[in-house]
């Protein structure tokens, strides 16, 4: 099959693209909280928010951690432990750490002024090459091209590469596409205009062909290619995983440990948790006791099973089961460990499922 690899798109083609979608933009374009600004601050918040994440879950938090943190000053002050709660149950963590991080780094590197020169924003911490060229391009109006995962579906299409579009070869020719079709000015627009398109009309099955402004320039559309372009890797098989958590109280007073660096939730607070072989009986109590003397050096004794929640993470099927358990001797081996009360388990960032956890200790310690 042809592509613009082989046969660029004319200068008529691209002039055709940019009126018809920005036109089919001022009519349809969703109302969305971070629609219209052009402070950089907010512009990469919501950014960083809609990394693998859908629009609809990240209104409430964009606008609730605005409200807690309105300037790139507020959020720089704030601890790590206040942005991870304000984050809390919106995923992919490290998001949040490493906002955190850059908004450091723009309050004493650049005053408090966001950087506009590209190199400086990609030397940001958790700033790729897609959130730099949308940070410039909404906020400044700077010519820089966007590939995401709305529009690496539908430049494919226009382009009719029916090869993997995320192997080297058809990375490098996305972005040469997505370049040569910038407009000379409202560059932010444009490219909100291809994230929304892509997102609302040129979805992954079914594409809304019949409404799309640019059907008519479209090789895939015209071959009846849809279903076949771009190509699909095919996904990891999943994995099913069997897991402990696990209350340790110790009179009033239950155990959280925080998530080091090297794990899935670095930086959130969470019940001591590990994998779990056995099933049930005598050799369950004993695998309970001795991971949880390894992981927190605290020696308990089991008690009743509190809940199972079954869970995805990325490929992995979860069976998370949590157990009760009483200390009976040694103190948390390491800093990141606290005995807290279940009241005051709002106060600390925790993943879903320890949240949820914790929403059933809160009675126990008022009663």
């Amino acid at each position: 099959m042809t592509t613009a690899s082989e046969q660029p798109a004319p200068t008529a083609w691209r002039q055709s693209l940019r009126r018809r979608l920005l036109t089919w933009f001022r009519r349809h374009a969703r109302e969305l909280p971070w629609r219209g600004t052009r402070d950089p601050y907010r512009v990469w918040v919501s950014e960083i928010m809609l990394q693998q994440t859908q629009v609809a879950t990240v209104i409430p938090y964009y606008e609730r951690f605005l409200e807690a943190f309105p300037t790139v000053a507020d959020l720089a002050a704030a601890t790590e432990t206040t942005v991870l709660r304000h984050w809390e149950g919106l995923g992919y963590y490290r998001r949040a750490r490493q906002l955190h991080a850059a908004a450091n780094v723009v309050v004493s590197e650049y005053q408090g002024e966001f950087p506009r020169d590209l190199a400086a924003i990609r030397a940001l911490p958790g700033i790729g090459r897609y959130t730099a060229g949308a940070i410039l391009s909404i906020a400044f109006d700077q010519r820089q091209p966007i590939v995401e995962a709305n529009t690496v579906r539908l430049y494919s299409r226009l382009l009719a590469y029916d090869q993997d579009p995320k192997a080297a070869p058809g990375e490098r020719l996305l972005w040469e596409f997505a370049a040569s079709l910038l407009p000379r000015k409202q560059v932010g627009t444009f490219n909100q205009a291809l994230m929304e398109l892509g997102s609302e009309v040129c979805t992954p099955r079914q594409p809304a062909c019949e409404v799309c402004p640019l059907a008519v320039l479209c090789p895939t559309q015209a071959a009846g290619l849809q279903d076949q372009i771009p190509a699909m890797r095919k996904k990891a098989a999943v994995t099913a995983i069997r897991q402990a958590c696990v209350v340790v109280r110790k009179a009033d007073h239950v155990l959280l440990r925080q998530c080091g660096e090297d794990e899935r939730w670095a930086g959130m607070w969470d019940f001591p948790r590990f994998d779990l072989v056995s099933q049930r009986g005598a050799a369950l109590q004993s695998e309970l006791r001795e991971k949880v003397l390894t992981l927190t050096g605290v020696q308990i004794e089991p008690g009743n099973r509190l809940t199972t929640i079954n869970h995805s993470v990325t490929r992995y099927r979860i069976q998370l089961t949590c157990y009760q358990a009483t200390h009976r001797a040694g103190s948390p081996a390491a800093n990141g460990m606290r005995w807290v009360r279940p009241s005051e388990l709002p106060d600390y960032p925790l993943n879903v499922t320890a949240r949820k956890i914790s929403q059933r200790l809160v009675p126990s310690d008022s009663a």
